[in-house]
């Protein structure tokens, strides 16, 4: 016991993780909240020394990375939101079965009534995993807050993805907080099925790049007449979609020797929505 208790002490209170590419920063006791599941015996029956990493230090599981997060919301509060239409619960439950929480591998392989498969084969709408003795009052308040979130979608609308991109470039001078000119929106991009874009968007879509293609397909090249961000994100809240993710890329496109030129950057950022 006493050797147990040395060799958990070594490791730091606060843990750097590399799941499969993405990086967590987390306490120790989260990642040993629950006895006998995998982190618990890696954290607790190890020492740093005996566990892998990667180049920069940190602790690497060569797990899925992406669900990785879903797994640490539950270490961190015993519960589980997941988002609506989402399409990975089995995926998850492998994942929950390989660290060893059966509590949450039982929840996800038993869903609710509300998460069962929908008549047409699709995938169904996720709700809160949440403790045993609160499962009835939580599946009616899912229940109406689906209902809810229906009526606000236009007949016949029905789920999928929506890209927003958009490449903005600023200046930073020698005085960063003086001279900084920010974000300056060039042209947002959408990409989506035709009939999607054309529901969320209407007239504020510019087809003229993409003009012939039925509504059922798929396509990268249309963009808004206008360049605010919030308002594209405020069609798509209207529409019932909410951002699921995003990811930017930012390069210094010209950098003179001479300290007194402003420095040109240029980014490249894409949001994600679902509905």
């Amino acid at each position: 016991m006493a050797d147990t208790e040395s060799r958990s002490s070594t490791f730091p209170d606060i843990v750097e993780l590399n799941v499969g590419g993405q990086v967590y920063v987390t306490r120790l006791e989260t990642l040993k909240a629950v006895p006998d599941s995998l982190l618990w015996a890696k954290f607790s029956q190890s020492s740093p020394e005996e566990l892998p990493k990667d180049g920069k230090g940190r602790f690497f599981f060569d797990r899925d990375g992406f669900l990785f997060r879903y797994i640490l919301d539950y270490l961190r509060d015993s519960e589980l939101f997941l988002p609506e239409f989402f399409k990975e619960r089995r995926r998850l439950q492998k994942e929950a079965d390989f660290f060893r929480l059966p509590e949450l591998s039982s929840r996800l392989a038993a869903p609710s009534k509300e998460n069962s498969p929908t008549e047409d084969g699709g995938e169904p709408e996720e709700a809160e995993l949440a403790s045993p003795t609160t499962t009835t009052s939580t599946t009616t308040t899912t229940s109406s807050s689906s209902s809810s979130d229906r009526t606000l979608r236009s007949p016949g609308s029905g789920g999928g993805y929506i890209t927003v991109g958009y490449r903005g470039s600023y200046t930073i001078g020698r005085d960063i907080q003086a001279d900084a000119k920010f974000r300056r929106v060039a042209r947002i991009t959408v990409c989506s099925k035709i009939g999607l874009a054309k529901e969320v968007f209407g007239d504020t879509l510019n087809e003229s790049r993409d003009p012939d293609r039925t509504s059922d397909k798929y396509t990268s090249r249309y963009y808004l007449k206008y360049n605010f961000l919030e308002q594209a994100f405020d069609r798509l809240a209207e529409a019932g979609f909410h951002m699921v993710a995003c990811n930017s890329t930012g390069t210094c496109s010209y950098a003179s020797s001479d300290p007194g030129e402003d420095k040109v950057w240029t980014s490249y950022t894409e949001y994600v929505f679902s509905r």
